[in-house]
């Protein structure tokens, strides 16, 4: 259920900034596969997330959505930890995150202290 809550939530946020084209790429191959059609469930309580992706998904002009292997979903994987240490006191709202993809990499360093003790 969590999987198609993110899932609802990624989807209700690209809607409302208009966009009509939408690549989905998991490593639960489960979801996917119920999204498309290719899986059923009888599980009730999974059954209304199913019904609520499919009918966000007719929002789009072009929807595609992969299965990747977790080894190589990494960057899912750390944005997932990165969400669950993050806690706001209104257990609703969720404070986007914004990742911009650069062609070249790009290095940080940070120092807390100095050895001489002025900052």
């Amino acid at each position: 259920m969590s999987e198609y809550e993110a899932r609802i939530l990624g989807i209700r946020m690209e809607v409302d900034m208009n966009i009509k084209e939408h690549l989905v790429i998991g490593d639960s191959d489960l979801p996917i596969h119920q999204v498309q059609g290719e899986w059923t469930t009888k599980n009730v309580k999974i059954l209304p997330y199913l019904h609520c992706v499919k009918e966000l998904c007719k929002k789009f002009t072009k929807i595609e959505l992969k299965h990747v292997l977790s080894t190589q979903n990494e960057f899912v994987d750390a944005l997932a930890t990165l969400s669950s240490m993050i806690q706001h006191p209104d257990k609703n709202y969720i404070n986007p995150i914004e990742i911009e993809v650069q062609d070249q990499h790009a290095y940080s360093f940070h120092v807390d202290d100095y050895p001489d003790g002025n900052t």
